[in-house]
């Protein structure tokens, strides 16, 4: 859900702060103000999830030095400053400096919401991405993310934790949707250049000379970024679909590695989109390039192996969309859970996010059903025929566990509460915990 923003209101007229204060918070901001620069400085810190409104002329510490400590702070901070009537000049300075927008006394409450509300949207967007780099820079969050009790998965995150503190260049591949770009962030997080860069490249989104151009140069002046093998220098290099690479790519990315030594000092990690029948990255590559960069290999698994982690994603996904929806989070029947369970799932983790979605959606509006769902997707798909062999134990267990899971997330813990909606004695709900790994603590 989007972070609620703050607006902090620096001016000392208290007047001034309180009809600030009252207009804002009328318009749905959550606003704190302060009497002086100097008080605000205490609870502004670089990460303050909100905006700044500031007088420019105020005792002791003035606005202008007031902003030009706020922006050596976080540069990213919206700060809006309230001119007098014709000081133009000082909020042409104040823009220099790094002010978002000003008012100009007397000012229009319509144009400061509006102003209010531009600024809080870029704020937000800047929070955003900080939260997601610091995501994708945190090996255990990251770690996190890849759910699931499976042998598969366990053996998948042990991969990446040993991968992760080599050297060597990795090539990944799977199924479509398996989260392969997640694993390649993993890999970079968990390992000894976890600080250092991380550039991707989708290698199938760009025409040949884009594609060239983006890896090896040569820049222009008026070009933002170096080129990718020089921007990755010292950290990793994700080359996503990397068999989209032609011929002629494919000897100057194999030049480029060889030129680097042992060990390298740019790590490659290259994922693999191969879904041809048959075919497969070795295929698709010069074998002098595929043996350097698949030195080391990982092969996500895909759904249909993960066997009930497909009922926990599918719980904690519907979850987060039901609170993201605000509504109740949908109710998995055992016949629903054994089709989850045995459907083909293609698409594999990105099929069962749109399906959790559109569960959640329909279940709002009071009608449909997974199994249509499941079969809007997979016509040919029988809805309750098994279709890898596997003993009706397996799904009663699953289903079991899962409905256990979620009973305790409902009461939040409550071992009495579980007792009496799944009416079982409290020795039998004990064993049942401990037999499906699931812990009271985990709900608190």
């Amino acid at each position: 859900m989007a972070q609620a923003m703050k607006i902090a209101i620096v001016d000392d007229e208290q007047d001034m702060r309180q009809s600030i204060s009252q207009w804002l918070a009328l318009s749905g901001y959550d606003t704190e103000t302060f009497g002086s620069a100097e008080d605000a400085l205490k609870t502004l810190g670089p990460d303050y999830p909100g905006i700044v409104i500031s007088d420019i002329k105020m005792p002791g510490m003035g606005g202008m030095q007031f902003l030009k400590k706020l922006m050596g702070t976080d540069s990213a901070l919206p700060v809006i400053m309230i001119t007098g009537h014709g000081d133009v000049p000082m909020a042409v300075e104040a823009m220099r400096v790094g002010a978002f927008d000003f008012l100009e006394k007397p000012f229009n409450p319509d144009r400061m919401s509006e102003l209010a509300k531009k600024a809080t949207n870029a704020r937000r967007l800047v929070m955003d991405n900080r939260a997601l780099r610091r995501e994708l820079s945190d090996g255990s969050q990251l770690m996190k993310k890849l759910i699931g009790g499976s042998p598969v998965m366990e053996r998948l995150r042990e991969d990446i934790l040993d991968l992760g503190q080599a050297d060597g260049h990795v090539l990944i591949d799977g199924e479509t949707g398996t989260g392969k770009t997640l694993v390649a962030h993993a890999l970079h997080a968990v390992g000894s250049r976890a600080g250092k860069k991380f550039v991707l490249v989708s290698c199938g989104a760009l025409e040949e000379d884009a594609l060239s151009k983006r890896l090896f140069g040569p820049m222009m002046p008026e070009d933002a970024q170096l080129p990718a093998i020089e921007e990755a220098r010292g950290g990793t290099l994700v080359l996503e679909g990397v068999e989209s690479l032609s011929e002629t790519l494919q000897a100057r990315l194999l030049s480029a590695i060889n030129d680097q030594g042992t060990p390298a000092e740019t790590r490659i990690v290259a994922i693999s989109n191969l879904q041809e029948a048959g075919r497969t990255s070795e295929d698709a590559l010069r074998s002098d390039l595929f043996y350097r960069l698949a030195a080391l290999r990982i092969t996500v698994p895909p759904l249909r192996q993960r066997g009930e982690d497909i009922l926990t994603l599918f719980t904690r996904l519907s979850e987060e969309f039901a609170d993201e929806y605000g509504c109740e989070t949908p109710q998995v029947s055992a016949q629903e859970a054994a089709q989850l369970l045995q459907a083909p799932w293609p698409g594999n983790v990105r099929q069962l996010i749109n399906v959790a979605e559109r569960a959640v959606l329909q279940s709002r509006r009071g009608s449909g059903s997974i199994a249509s769902l499941l079969m809007s997707d997979h016509e040919e798909m029988q809805p309750v025929m098994t279709t890898d062999g596997k003993p009706l134990k397996e799904y009663v267990e699953a289903f079991e566990r899962m409905l256990i899971d979620n009973t305790m997330r409902r009461h939040k813990g409550s071992i009495a509460s579980v007792m009496e909606e799944l009416c079982l004695p409290r020795r039998t709900l004990n064993e049942k915990m401990a037999k499906y790994g699931l812990q009271r603590s985990d709900y608190l």
